[in-house]
């Protein structure tokens, strides 16, 4: 206690102390000389506790709302600084599959260009045989490409935009088909260079010829020479050939595979026995002694031209050493190229093979599209005038999807109201059905029929029906004025129909006739009250019974031509009828 009187007496310590603590210490009912037991002097320290601890909370409170102050501040001067318009976010690159095989780096070709001047190009190569697609409906085409890369396996999926094809998709002697892929990209919709069109046709030689001989006989043997070949769908045919030596092509392959030189009758029937267990087709055609090979290639609108002559001695200049030397372009050379790039819808790329003989005749024996092999110095060239051709035909294809094309204009079925429907018909030199299609007002001057006082032949089909005769409706506009009257005036329904009041009743029912005035002699029939009641309530259920009833009685437009007799005979068969129509709607 002496302690805490000495620490009291100290100014500085009291004023650090709380007040309660201080009430308790000053109390006067205690007394200084009593003493005080450990227990309560504990308890009156302890109060110090909870103050130092609540203070040390409050000045870490207050440094946390000051960073948050800080940060607030910093974000607020950050987005004044950025307030300005975003910028806009880069479009999707388009996506080219490049088929064709690791040797060739198709991507350094694409480098740097763009799809009309806005969208990147990403390149994605692969062989035929490392890919698997699905193709959908309105999804298009989803490409699954499994490679390998430096030896790590790298799979994919995309969705190609275009593609560039450089591979076979058939080829017998390999044994590989990929034809159904090709199906997969047409089905898809997928564009491509060549077209799948051509594509799909250059899978079959023999198919490929037949279109050569089409060019053959439209240009002639002087423009287009081409070689005489002999087409064997099976080794059943294969008996014999008028000259030796002969060249037998079997089946679909490339690089000079499946190509035998056959010197006589006996090395052709072997060769038959071969085509047999190969099941295939074979060609043969007459072998030219050959001083070297042309070939004429055709990339976009460039056209190059190469010599090859064979070394090794070898009577396939392809097989073996050759010495490749590059030629002039002349426009016979030209022409062939251009006209076989018009085959199968046209091709982009594409390149004529041709043999000159040793006696100085051209011989064209074949056409290769766009997986030709690249030849001569030129070659980085060719892969970059491929490369620009895609660009453009991929700029093309986004510059055709951006447009929109105007829509198919639809069928209409125009129905005429009432007030619009024919009351007479006209012959055959009015005017077409297709302008009687719309509905027309009546004429000027003239009062509006009303809806509800329509006779009962509106209640017909509204749709305009040619006559029996192939007679076409009049116009609402054509009519006199004495038609324009009230529904149960009986001129008009004299006017409607042209003879009775039982023809107006049954409008529809009689083939349109032409109005004639009544016969010399004789005053027109006046309907009677009773039948005038009849004909303006409403029709019968038994109506269309007996329209087809009457249909059955029609009368010839010819016969209103007759004499005074004959309009007697038919006013009684007329009456007749009438007793009878007016039996069934009394029913």
């Amino acid at each position: 206690m002496n302690f805490l009187r000495r620490r009291l007496s100290d100014s500085s310590f009291v004023a650090n102390l709380p007040n309660g603590y201080m009430m308790d210490l000053q109390r006067p009912d205690s007394s200084t000389s009593s003493p005080v037991s450990p227990a309560t002097e504990r308890k009156h320290l302890q109060p110090p506790q909870p103050s130092h601890s609540s203070s040390t909370g409050s000045s870490i409170f207050s440094s946390i709302s000051s960073a948050m102050k800080q940060t607030t501040q910093a974000a607020a001067g950050l987005m004044e600084h950025s307030a300005g318009p975003a910028p806009p976010a880069a479009p999707k690159p388009k996506v080219l599959l490049v088929i064709d095989d690791a040797h060739t780096d198709w991507a350094k070709y694409f480098q740097g260009k763009k799809v009309n001047g806005e969208f990147d190009i990403r390149v994605e190569q692969a062989e035929f045989s490392e890919l698997n697609l699905a193709a959908y409906v309105m999804g298009g085409c989803m490409v699954d490409m499994q490679v390998m890369r430096n030896g790590t396996k790298v799979v994919r999926s995309f969705k190609p935009d275009f593609v560039l094809i450089r591979q076979h998709a058939y080829s017998m002697a390999l044994g590989e088909d990929f034809r159904s892929l090709i199906i997969g990209l047409q089905y898809g919709g997928v564009h491509t260079v060549n077209s799948l069109h051509s594509i799909y046709n250059f899978c079959s030689k023999p198919w490929v010829f037949s279109q050569l001989i089409k060019i053959f006989n439209s240009l002639g043997p002087e423009k287009f020479p081409l070689v005489e070949q002999t087409f064997f769908p099976s080794h059943k045919q294969m008996l014999t050939t008028p000259n030796f030596p002969v060249v037998v092509k079997l089946g679909h392959a490339h690089a000079g595979m499946g190509k035998v030189k056959v010197e006589n009758q006996h090395d052709f029937r072997d060769v038959a026995s071969i085509v047999a267990m190969a099941k295939t087709y074979a060609t043969t055609e007459p072998f030219i002694d050959s001083k070297y090979d042309i070939r004429i290639q055709k990339i976009g609108s460039n056209y190059k031209a190469y010599m090859r002559t064979s070394i090794s001695g070898n009577w396939k200049a392809n097989t073996g050493s050759a010495m490749l030397e590059q030629i002039a372009m002349t426009e016979r050379y030209r022409l062939w190229a251009d006209a076989c790039a018009e085959m199968f819808g046209g091709l982009d790329i594409c390149a004529v093979k041709a043999v000159h003989s040793k006696d100085g005749k051209d011989y064209i024996i074949e056409v290769m599209d766009s997986s030709m092999p690249l030849i001569g110095e030129h070659i980085e060239e060719d892969r970059q005038l491929i490369a620009d051709l895609v660009v453009s035909k991929m700029t093309q294809l986004v510059a055709t999807s951006g447009s929109t094309p105007s829509p198919l204009r639809p069928w209409v079925r125009v129905n005429l109201p009432p007030q619009a429907q024919p009351v007479s018909m006209k012959s055959q030199t009015g005017p077409p059905l297709g302008q009687l299609s719309q509905p027309r007002p009546p004429p000027q001057g003239g009062p509006r029929q009303p809806q509800g006082s329509q006779p009962p032949r509106t209640n017909a089909p509204p749709q305009q029906r040619l006559s029996p005769q192939g007679q076409q409706p009049q116009s609402p506009q054509s009519t006199s004025p004495q038609q324009q009257r009230s529904p149960g005036s009986p001129q008009q329904i004299r006017s409607a129909t042209g003879s009775s009041p039982v023809q107006a009743s049954k409008a529809g029912a009689f083939p349109p006739q032409q109005p004639r005035p009544p016969a010399q002699g004789r005053a027109p029939s006046q309907p009677s009250p009773t039948e005038m009641s009849k004909q303006q309530t409403t029709p019968h259920p038994h109506l269309n019974k007996s329209q087809s009833l009457t249909n059955n009685f029609s009368i010839p437009e010819s016969s209103q031509r007759g004499n005074a007799t004959e309009d007697e005979a038919k006013a009684e068969t007329i009456r007749n009828l009438r007793k009878s129509f007016a039996s069934l709607f009394s029913d």
